[in-house]
């Protein structure tokens, strides 16, 4: 038990708001229908924040209704619910600030009383103006800089007297879209390493009126991952890829085995019709897309702000939507850049203890350099 005890002196628990986070990892936002309620319960069962992605939900639920965005408002409902029925543990909602129904969906969150909102893929400057007097929904943007940080938490301030409770810095090597340009997601000066530090900076200038844990997000993997980046300053990290080989995944098992199956040369950066890149493994679709076959011919969803079926190159929804349900001929996984280094489908009980592990012993060869 030396080493349990090791451990909980090590990672230690942090607060977003009046919420302690047992583990301080987060479970990154995956859509679509890759973070649910079943993968999101089972990493707050373990202390860390599960989070249910928004992404698509429209296309999850439409049983219920003719309309995808009301559907999105069912389903986002019904997942919280499923979610509270396995877990007392903190569930996060991820929604991406390009969702033409952005503001059902933060509305939605906070009527339903998740315990955060993570909010990317785009500036959430308006996020608070949803809160409402009695909601007790915690709010954390995602961004990519330190300029976005500084943005956000002025804008915030100024126009809604609050700042963010946590605040997630996703460098270049995430899964998904990118807040990057093409030609410096390999630049090391936009490396998440050299992101951290200014992040961290920013929070600290608002210490005196509140504590603002900074989230390192993208690329990692292992437990020294962990180290290394709160030696730089982070609280806290986010993790998604890592958790897609699991049981407790979402997504169909074809999907997850993509992630087995891969190799490092399998992934690569694609133009997202959100307007953004994007990480993915490579595939027949993504092939098809570069061939130019693969145009949409009409719209039906109408699911993301800054998409225009007739120049869009594909429907995104589409091709997320049945690379979850495992036609991956016909969609393609997104992955963060070590997405590749899995080698079996596990627990996220197993996936955590060996993240565990490999951080104690990180943190024992620090101490045995530096003593």
């Amino acid at each position: 038990m030396l080493w349990l005890h090791a451990f909980d002196n090590m990672m230690k628990s942090f607060f977003i708001g009046n919420k302690e986070i047992r583990l301080p990892i987060i479970q990154g936002g995956m859509g679509v229908g890759i973070s649910l309620s079943g993968l999101a319960s089972a990493v707050a069962n373990e202390g860390g924040v599960g989070v249910i992605s928004c992404a698509g939900l429209g296309l999850l639920y439409r049983q219920y209704h003719g309309d995808y965005l009301k559907n999105s408002i069912w389903g986002l409902k019904e997942e919280i619910r499923k979610s509270r029925e396995k877990t007392q543990g903190i569930i996060g909602v991820n929604i991406m600030v390009a969702l033409s129904n952005f503001s059902d969906m933060a509305r939605t969150a906070i009527s339903e009383k998740a315990d955060i909102i993570f909010a990317g893929a785009g500036l959430p400057l308006d996020l608070p103006s949803y809160l409402t007097n009695d909601s007790k929904t915690l709010l954390v943007p995602i961004v990519s800089s330190a300029r976005a940080a500084k943005l956000i938490c002025e804008k915030w301030q100024a126009n809604y007297n609050y700042l963010p409770d946590a605040i997630v810095v996703e460098g270049p090597k995430a899964g998904g879209h990118l807040g990057f340009k093409k030609e410096q997601i390999e630049d090391l000066n936009y490396s998440l390493e050299q992101l951290i530090p200014g992040v961290v900076a920013i929070a600290a200038q608002y210490g005196d009126k509140k504590k603002i844990p900074v989230i390192a997000a993208g690329g990692i993997s292992t437990g020294e991952d962990i180290v290394r980046f709160m030696e730089l300053g982070a609280t806290g990290v986010q993790m998604g890829s890592i958790f897609v080989p699991t049981h407790e995944c979402d997504a169909s098992e074809t999907f997850k085995q993509a992630y087995i199956n891969s190799s490092k040369n399998d992934l690569m950066i694609i133009q997202s019709p959100v307007g953004m890149p994007g990480r993915a493994f490579v595939g027949e679709f993504i092939r098809s897309v570069n061939d130019g076959n693969e145009h949409p011919k009409s719209c039906p969803y109408h699911c993301l702000k800054t998409c225009n079926y007739k120049t869009s190159p594909y429907c995104i929804i589409k091709a997320l939507y049945n690379a979850s349900k495992g036609k991956m001929n016909k969609g393609y996984a997104f992955a963060g850049a070590n997405a590749y280094l899995a080698e079996k489908i596990s627990s996220v009980q197993e996936v955590i203890a060996k993240l565990k592990d490999e951080f104690v012993a990180a943190q024992q060869r620090i101490k045995a350099i530096h003593p």
